[in-house]
């Protein structure tokens, strides 16, 4: 048995306030992890990464100071893989499947229109399916595409840096039509 104070003791759960609902504590650690996984994925998007070690030092410099048991079930819960590769390896997202593949089938036949001028790509889409087609193409995570804003049925796509928007055409031309 270890002595007293020495043994490192893991925090416990934030309880359940009255009814069985959701401590303010408890909703702080979701909105933590909820962070934290968008971290992850952006720094993941934004560059190769080797190890759990740089990865945690990544998180470290956006505030998020992680053990290396939370960050492989943080790598687990969000699906990322690795890939082995010449030099070794490095981690990747993996479109989330399953909500993916449901938005698949719905994208492709909720868009009307596809154009663009000399910077950006507007898609135009049934009443009320922006926001559906704007996920599916975020979930896509295409390095020719910094990000896409939504309304009601119409969205912008922003495409990244060094990207023409007739190639973000051509391309949302292509994964529209494999529904």
């Amino acid at each position: 048995m270890p002595y007293e104070g020495t043994a490192a003791k893991r925090p416990e759960p934030p309880a359940a306030g009255r009814g069985g609902e959701p401590t303010e504590e408890a909703d702080a650690m979701t909105m933590e992890k909820q962070a934290r996984h968008r971290a992850v994925r952006a720094i993941l998007a934004e560059r190769q990464i080797g190890s759990q070690g740089d990865l945690r030092t990544e998180l470290r410099k956006r505030g998020f100071a992680v053990t290396q048991a939370t960050l492989s079930r943080d790598l687990q819960e969000l699906e990322v893989a690795w890939v082995a590769g010449p030099n070794g390896g490095h981690y990747a997202l993996q479109p989330q499947a399953s909500e993916a593949r449901i938005l698949k089938s719905l994208a492709g036949v909720q868009v009307t229109a596809v154009a663009a001028n000399e910077s950006l790509v507007v898609v135009r889409t049934l009443p009320g399916s922006a926001a559906t087609v704007a996920e599916y193409i975020d979930l896509q995570n295409s390095p020719a595409i910094l990000g896409t804003l939504a309304g009601d049925n119409t969205l912008l796509v922003i495409p990244a840096a060094g990207r023409t928007p007739a190639s973000v055409v051509t391309y949302l031309t292509t994964i529209f039509a494999e529904h």
